[in-house]
């Protein structure tokens, strides 16, 4: 049975489950949540998911929340990636989740989804600095390797580009960091591999 996933193109955290069924080849189809007119705070997607987030992954009579545990779960049932059994990639995983993606959406999100009137400069600067240090990390540990963590493809990589695709400004400038660059290059080659805005429905272009 196809599962679905409950997901938008703007989201980077809904990318990084999308991504590693894409390249596992799994089984999935996206369904359109509509973020920006306040389908995640309806009763009816708060039954499906609590958290009032996505992404959301129904697979059979399963449900499950949060990207690190989707990606999980599909590397598991396909074997066609390490997974969080794999300490190297847990710890990348979990460093994603606090130090890249974590303030990579809410940067993007600040500079270009709120009415601009609404920006807060000194946020958006302070949390601008804070990615540029997670950048350099990440640039710097990917001189001399193709991958993440380990001699292939993982979902670390899967997790920690869920940003990084994306055209909208939030201090970060492909060009700045070649080893980052040239990682997203090879990503990009694999076979199956989409845009998030190609992957899943919804884009800013959708509202103008």
């Amino acid at each position: 049975m196809t599962a679905t996933l409950h997901c938008f193109g703007e989201s980077g955290n809904a990318y990084k489950a999308a991504l590693t069924m894409q390249l596992c080849g799994y089984d999935w189809q996206p369904r359109h949540v509509d973020f920006f007119n306040g389908e995640t705070r309806t009763p009816e997607f708060r039954a499906l998911n609590p958290m009032g987030e996505v992404p959301v992954l129904q697979d059979d009579d399963l449900i499950l929340t949060q990207s690190g545990v989707i990606q999980q779960h599909v590397v598991a049932r396909t074997g066609a990636m390490p997974g969080l059994d794999d300490p190297e990639v847990l710890r990348w995983v979990l460093w994603d989740n606090h130090k890249l993606s974590g303030l990579a959406g809410m940067t993007r999100f600040l500079m270009n989804f709120l009415p601009e009137a609404k920006r807060p400069a000194e946020a958006i600067s302070f949390l601008k600095g804070r990615l540029k240090a997670s950048y350099a990390t990440l640039n710097t540990h990917l001189d001399g390797r193709d991958w993440i963590a380990g001699a292939g493809v993982s979902i670390a990589d899967t997790a920690c580009c869920g940003y990084l695709y994306y055209p909208e400004p939030f201090g970060f400038d492909r060009a700045d960091w070649p080893h980052i660059d040239a990682w997203l290059t090879r990503l990009s080659a694999l076979p199956g591999w989409k845009h998030p805005y190609d992957l899943m429905p919804g884009s800013p272009a959708d509202r103008i």
